[in-house]
């Protein structure tokens, strides 16, 4: 299962909000790519896939294709604020290691 932390789901609301919005989701998936073999990558969608899996925290839905899913079961997004700037972060239990920007993993 992938979660969303509370920080997250505030954020993502606050954005759906500003950018008119309402009742789209939350893509999150993992491509080929990046420093270490995968990348992952997040975007706004107003329909899930038909193969999508749905997740759904506070009103906030997540929309997961059949592909990245393994690869972020267990995982949580979270967004975090840090002298370095803030941002979308994914905290990934299957990576087995990581690049410094956080972006790219290998499993």
């Amino acid at each position: 299962m992938i979660s969303m932390s509370e920080k997250a789901v505030e954020k993502v609301s606050e954005y759906l909000t500003s950018e008119n919005k309402a009742g789209y989701g939350l893509r999150v998936y993992v491509s080929g790519g990046g420093c270490h073999g995968f990348q992952y990558g997040m975007a706004f969608e107003e329909a899930p896939g038909e193969m999508d899996q749905i997740i759904e925290e506070s009103g906030v839905k997540l929309f997961i294709d059949a592909q990245s899913y393994p690869l972020l079961d267990g995982a949580e997004v979270d967004y975090v604020e840090n002298l370095y700037g803030s941002g979308f972060a994914i905290k990934n239990p299957n990576a087995k290691s990581s690049c410094g920007c956080g972006s790219s993993f290998s499993t």
